[in-house]
């Protein structure tokens, strides 16, 4: 399966409920940058995906978003390819 990166925070219900969509579809290891922790993580976040929030969810090299973006891909039926190839 592809490699999926997940920037996150202590407290984000967002996130939760992307770690939830993604191990639904048979996710089993993502790998989480706390930008709460550290102050150079989050600007690392901003400035390769030009957003302030988290989650900001990476699969393989393709930057997905957010978790409306996340759910809104698994609703076309994307999600499940993206995370096969």
């Amino acid at each position: 399966m592809v490699k999926v990166t997940l920037y996150t925070t202590a407290i984000c219900p967002f996130c939760v409920q992307a770690k939830r969509l993604l191990a639904s579809k048979g996710v089993t290891t993502i790998k989480e940058i706390r930008v709460d922790r550290d102050p150079a993580k989050r600007k690392e976040m901003m400035a390769n995906s030009g957003q302030r929030t988290v989650p900001q969810i990476w699969i393989g090299e393709r930057h997905v978003g957010g978790f409306t973006d996340l759910r809104a891909l698994d609703t076309r039926g994307e999600l499940n390819l993206l995370l096969k190839s």
